[in-house]
């Protein structure tokens, strides 16, 4: 019942508040240690860079779960406090208000014909090169990037503090983070080849429970669910990502537009034109999913807690 509680305590911070400010958010210093652990790993030969780069992503997560194990122990006496310091330490481990709000810039910037303020502003959502994108391609990688952080920064968040409290969230936020970070192809492609595979197994299942989630909260909220299944199906591996072509091939069948990254991956079919009002009605279906997630999260908890 207090895992309960505290996650949607902690959501109603989220939606109250936002994120908390860098110096006190343990997400910024996870990307701290990430960034001194990324420099520690390149080295000349890719072997060596392999190496280090695998301690710095199996040890960074364990770090964090153990911190995170010490931190709930040491409250675990007085439930009150318990409550409260559980849903302060998970908050910043997912991010609701944060993805709305970046993604509603990129509309605005759009809805005013600002295509350069509009391709600044999408740096805070994708690592996509967005300099020479047009209004229909960064509509396109809005909706994406929101449609695959429902997945990656808040139902895969609350699927492992379900399965194992906060030191769970803690693990994939961490894991996650590295991905972001290092797991990529370029400069730091062996540093991060172990963050990029941890990060796929541990979104095997939130993915695909974020694009059922889509679907499931979609027709009130203006999608087509039939089309977003059979779009789902058809789409949802054609990305190199195993997990992120699955919610966002879901969106785009739900919306009826076409997500297309050029030379990469085209998911759905382009029905009409994309709009800026696309991103809106795309963040409809995520919020929709992510308070169901969250509803769903503390509901499964309180079961576990009635369990003989």
């Amino acid at each position: 019942m207090n895992s309960a509680l505290a996650l949607l305590l902690a959501v109603a911070l989220d939606r109250a508040f936002g994120e908390p400010p860098n110096a006190v958010h343990p997400v910024a210093w996870m990307g701290s240690l990430i960034g001194r652990g990324r420099d520690w790993a390149l080295r000349p030969l890719r072997v060596g860079q392999f190496v280090r780069g695998a301690v710095v992503a199996l040890t960074l997560p364990i770090v964090c779960a153990a911190l995170a194990s010490l931190a709930s122990r040491a409250v675990s006496r007085w439930a009150l406090l318990s409550v409260l310091a559980t849903a302060l330490l998970l908050k910043p481990l997912f991010a609701i208000r944060a993805l709305r709000d970046a993604a509603f810039l990129v509309r605005d910037a759009l809805a005013v014909d600002d295509v350069d303020l509009a391709r600044s502003r999408l740096a805070s959502l994708c690592s996509r090169n967005a300099g020479e994108l047009e209004p229909a391609a960064l509509i396109a990688a809005t909706v994406e990037s929101i449609a695959e952080n429902a997945s990656d920064s808040i139902v895969a968040p609350f699927f492992y503090f379900a399965l194992a409290g906060l030191p769970g969230a803690a693990f994939y936020r961490a894991g996650n983070t590295l991905d972001a970070m290092i797991g990529y192809r370029g400069r730091y492609e062996w540093v991060g080849k172990t963050a990029a595979r941890l990060d796929d197994l541990l979104n095997l299942l939130p993915a695909r429970l974020t694009s059922l989630l889509f679907l499931l909260v979609a027709a009130p909220l203006g999608g087509n669910v039939r089309r977003g299944a059979v779009i789902l199906w058809r789409d949802g591996d054609r990305t190199e990502s195993p997990n992120a072509g699955r919610p966002m091939a879901a969106m785009a069948g739900l919306l009826g537009v076409r997500l297309e990254k050029s030379g990469h991956y085209a998911l759905g079919d382009a029905t009409r034109p994309l709009q800026a009002s696309d991103i809106t009605s795309a963040w409809r279906i995520v919020s929709g999913a992510a308070y169901a997630s969250a509803a769903l999260t503390a509901l499964g908890l309180v079961a576990l807690t009635r369990l003989p």
